[in-house]
């Protein structure tokens, strides 16, 4: 039973990919699961979000439960989390046509994600799901009064059209809405593609090469860190600006591994390139090794994965619905009664 008392926080995830990678886990997962036990934690797989792109229904539901499943074996534990699916939650599509109705046509063409997809296939290329998508957004936050939303600092303009929304809405109906704060963790580590270190580690990278899938066999992730992109000279020292790939490796072993920077750089004084791959690859394979086994046995219980996801889901619907006839009330909707 969690306690109310606790500040609320809402976060989610898309299922794209067959796995989540090292970036999603070290830049918000890790963190998902520190926050469950400190706060009122509601978390959920944005499903409907990953429809944008148009993607084979039986792929979407696999690709659901295995970032469920993923979830669970990182870490997060349904008895201190509200762990949920967002299509179950139909408050969230309700609460979103509210937020699009105090959205202006403008500020929503100025989203950075929106602006750069539809460039790169052209708008009559580009769904409208995604040009509201960070409204959307908005609401699957708004809808759960959460006090703070951990998010990456590429997600901090999205948090700043929540809080415009919710201030809008509060002052033009009813103070309804608590106003989210980012909850941008200074310690979260930044990771790099293995490939073009300068570029943060994405499913939309120009190479699979770049990226450490936590599901991959360990001999295909080990491959990956031992082929990554390293930097001129031999010195293993931390520097983002010289030596960027170096630096992520690094990052990388330091982040796993418990140790400091200026640690693992006494620990490589003298060494090569090659020895520093090898102790990451072996950093990483042991590390989600565990991670990998957990999350296979549970995919062989998909009914028991529904069940944890169901849930979830009413905990959520609980929150939803209470927010969601409060903003239909204020807003002079008759109630079905």
């Amino acid at each position: 039973m969690r306690l109310m008392s606790k500040e609320r926080i809402l976060s989610g995830i898309q299922p794209t990919g067959g796995s989540f990678h090292l970036g999603n886990y070290l830049g918000a997962l890790k963190q998902w699961v520190e926050l469950q036990e400190s706060h009122d934690a509601f978390y959920c797989v944005v499903d409907l979000h990953a429809i944008t792109i148009q993607v084979d229904p039986k792929i979407l539901r696999e690709r659901s439960l295995t970032s469920t499943a993923q979830l669970l074996a990182l870490g997060l534990d349904p008895e201190k989390c509200a762990l949920f699916m967002q299509s179950h939650v139909p408050a969230h599509n309700q609460l979103g046509w509210v937020m699009e109705c105090l959205t202006g046509f403008g500020e929503a063409s100025r989203m950075t994600q929106f602006k750069d997809k539809s460039q790169k296939s052209g708008t009559d290329r580009t769904v409208v799901g995604l040009f509201t998508y960070p409204i959307l957004q908005a609401a699957d936050i708004l809808l759960y009064q959460a006090k703070y939303v951990p998010v990456g600092e590429d997600q901090r303009q999205h948090i700043e059209l929540t809080r415009d929304l919710g201030q809008r809405f509060n002052s033009t109906y009813k103070d309804i809405f608590t106003i989210p704060e980012a909850y941008i963790t200074k310690a979260a580590a930044k990771i790099n593609d293995l490939q073009e270190p300068n570029s943060k580690m994405s499913k939309s990278s120009s190479s699979p090469a770049g990226v450490v899938d936590i599901l991959d066999a360990p001999e295909i992730n080990a491959k990956k860190i031992k082929s990554a992109v390293t930097d001129t000279g031999r010195e293993i020292k931390f520097d983002q600006t010289e030596k960027p790939g170096v630096s992520n490796l690094l990052t990388i072993h330091s982040a796993l591994s418990g140790l400091s920077i200026s640690d693992l750089e006494n620990q490589f004084a003298g060494k090569g390139y090659g020895d520093l791959k090898g102790a990451v690859a072996e950093v990483v394979v042991e590390y989600f090794r565990p991670v990998r086994e957990r999350t296979q046995e549970l995919l062989k219980d998909p009914e028991q994965l529904t069940k944890i996801l169901k849930i979830g889901a009413e905990k959520a619907s609980a929150v939803a619905q209470e927010t969601l006839k409060k903003t239909y009330d204020a807003m002079g909707l008759i109630p079905r009664g």
